[in-house]
C-alpha cells in the first residue's frame, strides 16, 4: 500500500528519530496506505484490496529487531495536526475499536466537555505520559509505542447533541448489500474510537482511560480487538499476510501520486460542511472469514479465487520469478486458452478500471475471537476504510464486489459502522471544536 508525506498535515518536528512519522529512504513518511477499489475484500489484489494493510516501515522493523532498550516503545506519533493521527499512519501491531452512545440529555455542552477531556488525555497518552485522570498504571513502564487515538461521529450523534442541521451528507445510511448479516449491537454508535499501538497493554490502557472519562456521559456500545504483524517479526520489511494466508496489500498507489489527499480527506467546498474540512469519513466492517471452507480448497483453487499465486503474490499468468508487484495482465491466457485470471477472480472484479476509479485508504486488522457454537473460527478482518465520500468510494465498490467477486463466498459481513471524522486538534484546541463552536 502507500503512504502520503506531503498531505498528511502532521508535524513530527521535535520528537526525534524515534518518531513513527520519520522520513524513510525515499524521503517520505510511512503513513498512508491508500488502496483503490477494495471494500469488502480481504487479500492482495492488484490495486483492489480491503484486507489487512501492507506497507513499508523499515525503521520500525529495524528498531524492534535491535534488541532490548525500548526502541519500539519509544516510537511516537504526534497527536495534534491538520488531520487526526491513525488515518494515514501504518497499522500498528494492536488495535482497539469501540463505539459509545451518549447518555440521555447530555446535549451539546456535555459532548463538548467529553471531547475536551478525551483530547487532553489522548495528547498525554500518545506522548507516553500518564493521563491526569483515571490512570491505572497498566502502561506505566511502557513508552508511547506508536499510540494513536482517532475519534469519529456517527449519524445519531447529531440529533442527540442538538446538531441535526450540521450532520454531513456523507453520513446517509449505507445501503444493504447482498450477503450482509449485520448485528446492530456490534456496529454503529454515536462516537467511534480507534486506538492503535504496538503494545497491547498500551492500547487497552488508553481505551480504559477514555471509557472512564466518559462515565455518565457516554456508555460503551461495542468493542473489538485486532492485530497486525508486529514490527520486527520479519527479517526485512515485507508485505504482510492475512488469516487466509494471502499476501495482502499489493499494487496500491504510492504516496507521491497526484490526488492522494483528495481521495481521503474532505475539502472546504460546497460538497461538505466547513467543519469537516481536513476530516474524513470512515466505514467500519467486521468481516468474518469462513476459514474452514477456505482451507478445504487446494492451493491452486485458492489462487484462482484471488487471481494471484499464494507463495509470492505474483498475478496468475506471470512468468516464473515474477513478484507480487508484477503488472497484472487481465488478458493473459493459460495453456488451454482460458483466462489465466478467472472472470470472478478478486483482482479482476476489484480492479480500479472496473469500479470507476473509486478509492479509499484502508487500515485493516485481523481478529480471532475463539470459536462459534458450530465450532468454526470466529475470525477475520476488522476493515477500516477512510475516504472523502462513502457514496463514491465504499458503496459502489462493495455493491459490485458483493455480487461478482468469487471471494465473497468465503466472507460474511457481520457488523458495520459509518462515521465522520473531524480534522485534527490544533495546539490549544480539541477534537470536534469546529463542529461544536463553528
Amino acid at each position: 500500500m502507500s503512504t502520503d508525506h506531503a498531505s498528511t498535515g502532521r508535524n513530527p518536528a521535535g520528537h526525534g528519530p524515534a518518531d513513527h512519522a520519520s522520513a524513510g529512504p525515499a524521503g517520505f513518511t510511512r503513513r498512508a496506505l491508500l488502496g483503490t477499489a477494495g471494500a469488502g475484500l480481504l487479500v492482495g489484489a492488484g490495486a483492489g484490496v480491503a484486507g489487512a494493510v501492507a506497507y513499508d516501515r523499515p525503521d520500525r522493523s529495524g528498531r524492534a529487531a535491535a534488541g532490548p532498550g525500548g526502541a519500539l516503545g519509544a516510537a511516537r506519533v504526534p497527536f495534534r495536526g491538520e488531520h487526526q493521527a491513525g488515518i494515514t499512519d501504518p497499522p500498528q501491531a494492536r488495535v482497539q475499536l469501540a463505539a459509545f452512545d451518549l447518555a440521555e440529555g447530555v446535549g451539546r455542552d456535555g459532548l463538548r466537555t467529553l471531547l475536551q477531556r478525551w483530547t487532553k488525555a489522548a495528547d498525554r497518552l500518545t506522548a507516553g505520559e500518564p493521563s491526569e485522570e483515571f490512570d491505572n498504571q497498566v502502561a506505566l513502564d511502557a513508552g508511547p509505542c506508536s499510540l494513536t487515538v482517532t475519534v469519529g461521529f456517527g449519524a445519531t450523534l447529531f440529533d442527540k447533541a442538538g446538531l441535526a442541521d450540521r450532520r454531513p451528507p456523507g453520513l446517509a445510511p449505507l445501503p444493504a448489500f447482498p450477503g450482509d448479516a449485520l448485528d446492530p449491537a456490534r456496529g454503529d454508535g454515536d462516537l467511534f474510537v480507534q486506538i492503535g499501538a504496538d503494545d497491547a497493554l498500551v492500547a487497552v490502557h488508553a481505551l480504559r482511560v477514555l471509557q472512564r472519562l466518559a462515565a455518565g456521559t457516554a456508555a460503551l456500545r461495542w468493542q473489538s480487538a485486532g492485530f497486525a504483524r508486529t514490527p520486527g517479526a520479519a527479517a526485512q520489511p515485507v508485505t504482510g499476510r492475512n488469516l487466509m494466508g494471502q499476501i495482502d496489500g499489493t499494487n496500491n498507489p504510492r504516496p507521491d501520486e497526484d490526488g492522494f489527499a483528495a481521495k481521503v480527506f474532505c475539502a472546504a467546498d460546497g460538497d461538505q460542511p466547513a467543519w469537516l474540512a481536513g476530516g474524513s469519513y470512515l466505514v467500519f466492517r467486521r468481516i468474518r472469514m469462513l476459514l474452514d471452507n477456505w482451507e478445504a480448497l487446494p492451493v491452486d483453487r485458492q489462487e484462482r479465487v484471488i487471481g494471484r499465486r499464494k507463495s509470492d503474490g505474483a498475478p496468475l499468468g506471470a512468468p516464473a520469478g515474477a513478484g507480487e508487484r508484477s503488472p497484472v495482465d487481465l488478458a493473459a491466457q493459460g495453456p488451454d486458452g482460458t483466462l489465466a485470471i478467472p472472470a470472478d477472480a478478486h483482482i479482476r472484479v476489484a480492479a480500479p478500471a472496473a469500479n470507476g476509479g473509486a478509492a479509499m485508504l484502508r487500515r485493516g486488522f485481523s481478529y480471532h475471537d475463539g470459536l462459534l457454537p458450530d465450532g468454526s473460527p470466529d475470525a477475520g478482518l476488522l476493515f477500516l476504510a477512510f475516504q472523502n465520500d462513502p457514496g463514491k468510494g465504499f458503496t459502489p465498490v462493495q455493491r459490485k464486489l458483493s455480487r461478482g467477486d468469487g471471494l465473497s463466498r468465503f466472507l460474511r459481513h457481520e457488523a458495520s459502522g459509518l462515521y465522520a471524522l473531524p480534522p485534527g486538534a490544533p495546539p490549544g484546541g480539541y477534537l470536534g471544536r469546529q463542529l461544536l463552536e463553528g
